[in-house]
């Protein structure tokens, strides 16, 4: 919403450079979609190494349930 409103704004004060950015951004957005992609990749290997090394910490923790 706040894009939008700075887009409506930018309209306002400068319409070529506001009908520039309505152009430019869907390019923009289809260059960075690889980095994106590989920041959710390098994330999901970094909770499986966590996990991994959690993980005998976590088996060998008491239980906190109280019975």
């Amino acid at each position: 919403m706040a894009a939008f409103l700075l887009w409506c704004l930018l309209l306002v004060l400068s319409w070529p450079l506001a009908l520039f950015a309505l152009v430019i951004y869907p390019i923009v957005w289809l260059i960075l979609l690889p980095f994106r992609l590989i920041g959710i990749a390098v994330g999901g290997i970094l909770e499986i190494v966590t996990a991994l090394i959690t993980l005998p910490l976590r088996v060998l923790r008491p239980s906190r349930r109280a019975y």
